[in-house]
């Protein structure tokens, strides 16, 4: 199979285009791609610049413009230069036109304007860095979400991932001798989520932290019999207070996040009244 070089052209960040361009790859087994990544291209000479690479590099561009101008003399090039171009979110936007009946404002950039979203997403990321790993409890009622799990199932990282999302997260690790503060029990306003794994596997991803840490892995940090009492006591704690759980065994951290949420979104749903979770930007 020849190597595809595939050229990814917005005149934003791209963001959105690399996130397209990565699902539509994720359904190919270990696709032998090259990727030529172009933001921020906002004017015909910036356009004019990159084009000796398409020339250099044939394959497949992709791109996000919005300006009409770039737009046609990008497809121009490509023509010349016997390329196909696809503008990725062109039926979508056009059959949002449809159903909304009214135009697409055409401005590079505009998902990332300094807006409410934004300004909500940077709070949320600021709330969710301070509050990683069992740190101020004070404030946890100020969460969306609390994410509970013993060490080393992806609490942090989930976290952050949401926190991208516009939600606030805390995340606590479940200590066998340590009880979690009693302000985890009383919690009104956050959506306290468990996450649980096979033990097996968190065995495995518990040896290979301590490899890359340069430590011994002969610890009960990594005991199959430790490891099963920990997560049969976080599983405990779970349904003794009701909170849904997730076995992130099988997901990543994207899907784990859907989970989460399904799981805020179906309990502002059945609970309006207890508002105030963050919508997902």
């Amino acid at each position: 199979m020849n190597r595809l070089n595939l050229h990814l052209v917005s005149d934003s960040t791209g963001e959105t285009l690399e996130m397209i361009a990565k699902a539509a790859l994720a359904q190919f087994d270990d696709p032998p791609v090259s990727r030529h990544f172009w933001p921020m291209v906002r004017s015909r000479q910036h356009l004019d610049r990159i084009v000796p690479e398409f020339a250099a590099n044939p394959g497949l561009v992709l791109y996000t413009l919005v300006n009409p101008e770039s737009r046609a003399r990008l497809e121009e090039h490509c023509r010349h230069l016997g390329l196909p171009a696809v503008p990725v979110l062109d039926q979508v936007t056009a059959a949002l036109e449809s159903q909304l009946g009214q135009e697409a404002h055409g401005r590079p950039g505009r998902q990332h304007s300094m807006d409410e979203h934004y300004f909500r997403r940077v709070d949320a990321i600021h709330y969710t860095i301070a509050h990683d790993d069992g740190v101020g409890h004070e404030e946890w009622e100020e969460a969306d979400i609390v994410l509970a799990g013993v060490s080393r199932t992806s609490k942090t990282p989930t976290s952050i991932y949401l926190a991208n999302r516009g939600y606030k997260v805390a995340n606590i690790p479940l200590v066998v001798e340590s009880p979690p503060p009693d302000a985890l029990f009383g919690l009104r306003h956050p959506l306290v989520v468990g996450l649980t794994t096979a033990p097996e596997r968190l065995v495995q991803i518990r040896r290979n932290r301590l490899l890359s840490l340069n430590e011994g892995t002969e610890t009960s940090y990594v005991d199959n019999d430790r490891v099963k009492a920990e997560l049969q006591f976080a599983r405990r704690l779970f349904a003794d207070n009701g909170w849904p759980v997730i076995d992130v065994t099988r997901r990543s951290i994207e899907e784990t996040a859907a989970a989460v949420i399904r799981l805020v979104q179906d309990r502002s749903r059945r609970s309006p009244q207890i508002g105030g979770v963050a919508k997902p930007i």
